[in-house]
C-alpha cells in the first residue's frame, strides 16, 4: 500500500525573478556623451589657456602668440552578449525566458558602459596628432590613501584642487562605493550638521554635498594596496563616445537546430579629456 506522501505535489512559479544587480548605467549622465561616432577612432581637439602682452611703444611689432593645441583620441570597443536555449529547453519549462534573458543582457550593457567610463577615468589616455602618445593619469591629481577611508578633509582637498585649476563649479560629481558613504557617517560627529547632511545623502533625501553630486557605484577598482579608487570630477573630464547603443534581437538559429538566440551588442569608447578636471581619491577599506 502506498503512503499518502505519494500524492504530494510540487508547485513551481510560472515567472522568473531577476536577482539583485545594478540594473542600468549610473555614470552616463555624469560625463560628456557623443553619439556622432564612426570609425575606429575619434579625435577631440583642445585649446589651452593663452595670455596677453603689454604694448610698450608706438608702432611696435605685433607679437605672435602661438595657441596651445592638444588632442585626445577615443578608441571604439565592441561588446556582445549571447544566450542560446534549445526548443526542448522551453518545452521542459513553465515559462518563456526570452524576455528575461533580453532584460538581463540590457542590464549587463549598462554595467559595461560604467566599466568603460571608470577605466577611462584613471587609465591611460592617448594624445598627439595621431593619438599615438600615451599619457598616464598624473600623480599631481591623486589624493593618497593616508591610512584612512573617505573623509570630509579629502573631499575638501579635492574641491580645492579643482578650484585652483579654475574648473567650473557646476556639474561636479563624486563617485564612490557604499563603504565610503559609511566612512563619512562613522567619522562625522552625530550632532553635527555634516552628519545630518550625510545621513540625508544616504537616505536619498539629498544628493549633493561639498559641491559634488554623489553617485554610488560598486564597480570602482582598487589599487595594489586594495584601496578603493574614487573620483571627484567635472562632467568635462571624461568623454564617452557611443557608436551603437545597446541593441538586441531574438532569432532562431538554423545551425543550432533552430535553438533560440538572445543577442545583445554595444559599441562604445571613453577617454579622459583633461587630468585637471578629475581628482582620484584612494580610500582604505
Amino acid at each position: 500500500m502506498g503512503a499518502i506522501t505519494t500524492a504530494f505535489v510540487q508547485q513551481y512559479n510560472d515567472t522568473m525573478a531577476m536577482l539583485v544587480q545594478q540594473k542600468m548605467t549610473k555614470l552616463r549622465g555624469s560625463v560628456l556623451v557623443d553619439t556622432d561616432f564612426t570609425g575606429e577612432y575619434k579625435f577631440y581637439d583642445q585649446l589651452g589657456a593663452t595670455s596677453m602682452q603689454e604694448k610698450v611703444s608706438r608702432h611696435q611689432d605685433t607679437p605672435i602668440i602661438d595657441p596651445d593645441h592638444k588632442r585626445r583620441r577615443l578608441s571604439k570597443q565592441d561588446f556582445i552578449h549571447n544566450t542560446l536555449f534549445d526548443q526542448e529547453d522551453q518545452l521542459a519549462m513553465l515559462i518563456d525566458p526570452k524576455s528575461k534573458y533580453m532584460l538581463a543582457a540590457s542590464m549587463a550593457a549598462g554595467r559595461q558602459m560604467d566599466d568603460v567610463i571608470i577605466t577611462a577615468a584613471g587609465g591611460t589616455a592617448y594624445t598627439g596628432k595621431t593619438g599615438s602618445t600615451s599619457s598616464s593619469f598624473s600623480a599631481d591629481y591623486k589624493i593618497a590613501v593616508g591610512g584612512n577611508g573617505l573623509t570630509k578633509k579629502k573631499l575638501l582637498t579635492a574641491k580645492k584642487m579643482l578650484d585652483q585649476k579654475e574648473v567650473e563649479e557646476e556639474d561636479r560629481y563624486f563617485v564612490c562605493s557604499a563603504e565610503q558613504i559609511e566612512d563619512l557617517l562613522n567619522t562625522t560627529e552625530v550632532a553635527s550638521a555634516d552628519y545630518n547632511t550625510v545621513k540625508a545623502l544616504v537616505e536619498g533625501q539629498l544628493d549633493t554635498w561639498v559641491g559634488f553630486k554623489f553617485i554610488r557605484s560598486e564597480r570602482l577598482s582598487t589599487d595594489a594596496s586594495d584601496s578603493r579608487l574614487c573620483y571627484a570630477y567635472h562632467k568635462g573630464a571624461i568623454q564617452l563616445g557611443i557608436q551603437k547603443e545597446a541593441s538586441g534581437r531574438i532569432d532562431a538559429r538554423p545551425d543550432k537546430n533552430y535553438a533560440m538566440q538572445v543577442f545583445m551588442s554595444l559599441s562604445i569608447g571613453a577617454t579622459r579629456l583633461e587630468d585637471e578636471r578629475i581628482i582620484q581619491i584612494a580610500c582604505s577599506e
